[in-house]
């Protein structure tokens, strides 16, 4: 199938192994599977925000490079010339990272992330940066000083948080793959909210160096794409030890090649308290799930996990306390904004914070600082540190019961524009799901199950025990080859093919 400008437009999303065998087999080049995205980015980008910052001159050179290894008749890696994105919290050497602060904007890193760095070594073509909530922290990706992204489903939506331009990319046809960072579900709810699947990694299997940090102990970079083959195939590539992140450990094995094993015989975990407070919608569709799962052979356990209840002020204690300690760095003396007018130091570092950082970030900072305070450290962060290992242990009680645990990703689908600065408290608890996991360090997927009565897309999470990412991946790639009829969906926009 050729690539031409003058065909009609059609919203067509290819896997990763369709492109790579396209591109094998010369159906096209790479500098015409690029161009074509490129193109999209800039008819389609201004509908949705789902990039910052463009990146033509990386993406183009990288397609070069593997048109002339197809040229002299040479193998291709998995992800070689295969259209990507970045969020815009990884660092990338000579081009702007900013997190969508205005305290970073004019930053360009000297070094890149390893993540990019293994990329690039398989010639990732990197179509750019992609919006994002503020230094990663929001659930609708409005607090960006970009303006927020929306959702390829419907724009007057929200496309989710934090990593929500790299979703609405993947949504919307502009990338086929992103890099997006979860810190309390930032990679899975935008999966979720957009129809998409993003997986968050076992703390420790993907390198951290150059993720800009939030909360140190709960980030974890991870892949968002619109299939769970590709998940897994870009989890194969970036799972690997890094000598420059203290934390890391790498994967036990590749996981890409051991998808569509039986399901028979296996036990999938059903806590009641996930679906607490969710909407009907959302409960029907993952209740029809169960059905599918069913007839796949599987057993349900259903069981009590009433430690839940703690997980989201444990999260949010835990996160603001690591947050107010990662972003004092940001001080107007060594990187990043500078304010204009102050008389001596201590008034600089102050203005400059004040008009760098938006309304959440220093929500979260004051937090951070209120719970590590001397007179409340014992009763809020030491308290939550305590309940942190008992969540660590129920979730381990739990996986001697069952070999994954499902769950609604978020308890509804995407709120629309302006709902998170209406209401915070409500906002925060779209993320009652998908915290536990990260507090936990255990790895989860959020893939689509169905659709809301207003055709927005609907997401169930996946989770497994620790560096049980072949499990969890496995169940979702059955569940998705079951069921992709229903829970396929394409929106109006896309390369033209």
């Amino acid at each position: 199938m050729a690539i031409s400008p003058s065909k009609k437009e059609v919203s067509f999303k290819m896997s990763i192994k369709k492109l790579h065998s396209m591109l094998l087999s010369k159906e096209f080049s790479c500098k015409e599977l690029t161009q074509a995205y490129l193109d999209a980015v800039q008819r389609e980008n201004s509908h949705i925000n789902a990039y910052i910052k463009a990146t033509p001159e990386t993406a183009l050179s990288a397609a070069k490079k593997v048109d002339e290894k197809l040229a002299r008749g040479e193998e291709l890696l998995p992800l070689e010339g295969i259209p990507m994105t970045l969020k815009d919290n990884i660092s990338t050497k000579d081009i702007e990272t900013t997190c969508c602060s205005n305290i970073l904007k004019g930053y360009i890193p000297i070094y890149d992330a390893t993540v990019w760095q293994i990329l690039q070594k398989q010639n990732a073509v990197l179509l750019g940066k992609t919006n994002m909530d503020e230094f990663a922290m929001g659930s609708s990706c409005e607090t960006s000083c970009f303006g927020g992204a929306k959702n390829p489903h419907n724009i007057s939506h929200v496309a989710g948080g934090s990593s929500g331009g790299a979703a609405a990319a993947v949504a919307g046809n502009l990338a086929v793959y992103g890099l997006g960072s979860d810190t309390g579900g930032s990679i899975r709810q935008p999966a979720s909210f957009c129809g998409i699947v993003g997986m968050k990694p076992t703390y420790g299997t993907v390198s951290r160096y150059g993720l800009i940090a939030y909360a140190s102990s709960l980030d974890q970079i991870g892949p968002i794409a619109s299939c769970v083959e590709d998940a897994a195939l870009v989890y194969d590539a970036i799972a690997q030890y890094d000598p420059m992140d203290s934390t890391s450990q790498g994967k036990k094995a590749p996981v890409s090649g051991n998808l569509g094993q039986s399901l028979k015989g296996k036990k999938i975990g059903v806590p009641r308290e996930y679906f607490d407070g969710v909407r009907k919608e959302v409960s029907f569709a993952l209740q029809q799930a169960l059905k599918v799962y069913e007839s796949l052979g599987v057993q349900m356990v259903y069981f009590d996990l009433p430690v839940l209840k703690y997980a989201l002020p444990v999260y949010y204690i835990l996160a603001c306390a690591e947050a107010s300690s990662n972003l004092g760095r940001y001080d107007g003396i060594r990187y990043g904004y500078k304010t204009q007018h102050y008389n001596g130091i201590h008034e600089m570092i102050c203005k400059t914070r004040s008009e760098g950082f938006g309304a959440e970030v220093k929500r979260r900072i004051l937090l951070g600082n209120y719970v590590l305070s001397s007179g409340y450290y014992d009763a809020y962060y030491k308290k939550a540190q305590n309940l942190r290992g008992s969540i660590i242990q129920a979730f381990k009680n739990a996986f001697a019961q069952c070999d994954v645990i499902l769950s609604p990703t978020v308890p509804m689908t995407a709120f629309k524009e302006g709902f998170s600065s209406q209401d915070q408290v409500e906002t925060y608890l779209t993320d009652i799901c998908t915290v536990p996991v990260n507090i936990a360090g255990l790895p989860a997927i959020s893939i689509p199950c169905g659709f809301d009565g207003s055709g927005l897309p609907i997401g169930m999470q996946l989770i497994g025990d620790t560096f049980c990412e072949e499990t969890i991946l496995n169940a979702a790639y059955c569940f998705e080859q079951e069921t992709k009829t229903e829970t396929l969906k394409q929106v109006p926009m896309g390369v033209r093919l």
